[in-house]
C-alpha cells in the first residue's frame, strides 16, 4: 500500500525489450535507502517489485499488460514519480493507494491561475462512478483533491461524466512530475478503493444474522 505522497522524482536510464516485456532501469537517491530486492515501490502510480539495485538505480520488470494499461512513461528520459511502499505507523499524509492503475485519462486542460496550476483530466468511462467532488483520486502516483467535477452528482455541467479538475499548488509542481504534463499527455489513474468496496458490497444486498458467511452466502 501507499499513501500518494510522492518521495522524489527518478529517472529512466535504461529500458530492455524483452518480447514485449520491459525491464526499466530507474535512477533514485533516497527510495533507495533500506531498499531490498523483492521490496514494492510505486512509479508514476504502478507498484512495481525491485529486481535489482546499487546505490544510484534500481531495475523493475513490467508485464506486456503493464505496458498497454499504463502511461507511455517507459522510455529512456522520463521522469517518474517513486514512493516506498507505506509502513504500519507511518503518517498516513495522502490517502490510500493501491497502485493498481485502473486507467490512463488525458490532460483536457491547463489554466495557470495566481498560486495555482488549474489542470483538467478526463478518465475513462468505467472510472466516472467512483469519483466525488472533494474526493480523492491519484494522478501519476500523486494523491490530489478532485475539486470540479460532471457528470450525475457532479459541479459544472459544462464537464462529461469522467472530466474533472485539480488545483496543483506550486509545492506539488516542484517535487512531482506534474509540472511537466502538457495538453494531451497521458495519466496513470487509480479511484478511491473505498469507493469500490462500498460499490462491492452494496451489489450482495444486506445479509441477515442467520445467513452464512463467505461463498455460501450467495451461492
Amino acid at each position: 500500500m501507499f499513501t500518494g505522497i510522492v518521495e522524489e522524482v527518478g529517472t529512466v536510464r535504461v529500458v530492455h525489450d524483452e518480447g514485449g516485456d520491459l525491464r526499466v532501469g530507474i535512477e533514485a537517491g533516497s527510495v533507495l535507502d533500506g531498499a531490498r530486492i523483492g521490496d514494492s515501490i510505486a512509479v508514476s502510480g504502478c507498484c512495481l517489485t525491485l529486481v535489482a539495485l546499487d546505490e544510484r538505480r534500481f531495475e523493475v520488470e513490467l508485464s506486456k499488460e503493464t505496458v498497454a494499461k499504463t502511461a507511455p512513461r517507459w522510455h529512456v528520459g522520463a521522469t517518474v514519480n517513486l514512493e516506498r511502499a507505506v509502513r504500519l505507523g507511518d503518517r498516513l499524509g495522502g490517502h490510500l493507494v493501491s497502485g493498481h492503475v485502473e486507467g490512463t485519462g488525458e490532460v483536457t486542460a491547463i489554466d495557470v491561475q495566481p498560486g495555482a496550476h488549474v489542470m483538467a483530466v478526463r478518465a475513462p468511462e468505467h472510472m466516472a462512478r467512483y469519483l466525488i467532488p472533494k474526493g480523492s483520486v491519484t494522478v501519476d502516483g500523486v494523491s490530489l483533491t478532485v475539486v470540479a467535477l460532471g457528470g450525475p452528482g457532479g459541479t459544472r455541467h459544462d464537464l462529461g461524466a469522467g472530466d474533472f479538475t485539480l488545483w496543483l499548488i506550486p509545492h506539488t509542481l516542484q517535487v512531482t512530475t506534474l509540472g511537466e504534463l502538457r495538453l494531451g499527455d497521458r495519466v496513470n489513474l487509480e479511484a478511491d478503493l473505498i469507493a469500490k468496496h462500498l460499490e462491492r458490497l452494496a451489489g450482495f444486498g444486506p445479509r441477515h444474522e442467520d445467513e452464512p458467511a463467505g461463498e455460501e452466502a450467495w451461492r
